[in-house]
């Protein structure tokens, strides 16, 4: 069965109305790569299932196939009750503005962009801080001084990520180099596997023996061909660590399970801002690259946490200076 027919069948079976679909469950809507990405949708679901298991209710959620369906999963689930909305990742905004807008006395949160209505909780996070330690690692692991970064989507959030990346290579090597680019300009850009592998074989060739793959399943196709290269590779989202283990410096942890899990809580109308210190972001230190990273390193991260939480060590964040300088 097709993507489309699918939907359609999923409509249909809504509008006759399920008999599981009680009033005010909350519902989630993933993001193309849907909710196994083993990354930012994966960390979604992680929330919901949480509260989940804390609250022994259950929840609604949509793996949308394509653009025109997420307006359409909104609104379909804001008719049928569905109370609050989460809809995870930028793309949603649009659509969570316009479904918010006609259903004024139903709670929507947004993950990772702002929509300014009084009904609305916006999350958005700090991720130049976890960046910022990532390429404190990167840098203090890399015998050639040469850092890789793969992003996807070429949108001001990425760019985020890449300039705190930079700044934290620089912090732990002054002289090191960050070599990075960009997948596509569009929201395909984020499920391009192949392309992910062929950018981090040209920054191979180029001398990068740390690459950071920052681009939703994008990335899974950079990790492989890292691990492949005998690189180290650093996820994103999610602990990715256990994909390659041995080959996997780390992973930065954007924690989108602590946004949905929020929302389901209930919904505070409001920009909710996640960074460190909120437990928002972190890095993934386990089984799979203990032996990668020695104590020292741990120290010097943890160090520079540290220093980022108490506002001691400023970091930079591009989207607002426009500059990673």
């Amino acid at each position: 069965m097709t993507a489309r027919k699918r939907f359609s069948a999923w409509l249909a079976a809504s509008a006759l109305g399920l008999a599981t679909w009680a009033q005010a469950q909350p519902a989630l809507i993933f993001e193309l790569g849907g909710k196994n990405d083993k990354s930012f949708g994966q960390a979604a679901w992680e929330g919901a299932e949480r509260w989940k298991k804390q609250s022994g209710k259950p929840y609604l959620e949509f793996e949308i196939a394509n653009a025109a369906q997420r307006e359409q999963a909104a609104r379909r689930f804001a008719q049928r009750g569905a109370n609050p909305i989460v809809g995870v990742g930028f793309p949603q905004a649009s659509s969570i503005e316009a479904v918010a807008r006609e259903f004024p006395n139903t709670r929507f949160a947004i993950v990772d962009s702002v929509v300014a209505l009084p009904n609305v909780q916006s999350f958005v996070y700090r991720e130049h801080e976890g960046a910022f330690l990532v390429g404190l690692l990167g840098a203090l692991a890399s015998k050639t001084g040469k850092l890789g970064f793969v992003g996807g989507q070429d949108i001001p959030l990425v760019r985020k990520v890449l300039c705190g990346y930079e700044q934290g290579a620089r912090y732990a090597n002054p002289k090191a180099q960050v070599l990075w680019a960009m997948t596509g300009t569009t929201n395909a850009a984020w499920t391009d596997p192949a392309r992910g592998a062929e950018l981090t074989r040209t920054q191979a060739a180029q001398g990068a023996d740390v690459i950071f793959a920052a681009a939703g399943t994008t990335g899974l196709g950079v990790l492989q061909a890292a691990a492949d290269l005998g690189l180290l590779g650093i996820g994103v989202d999610s602990n990715q660590n256990g994909l390659h283990p041995g080959r996997m410096l780390t992973s930065m942890l954007k924690r989108t399970d602590v946004a949905v899990f929020q929302a389901f809580q209930g919904v505070q109308p409001g920009v909710t801002t996640l960074g460190l210190k909120e437990g928002g972001l972190d890095l993934a230190f386990d089984e799979h690259n203990a032996k990668l990273v020695t104590p020292a390193m741990r120290a010097r991260v943890e160090a520079a946490k540290a220093d980022i939480v108490a506002g001691r060590l400023p970091v930079i964040d591009w989207t607002v200076a426009k500059t990673c300088r």
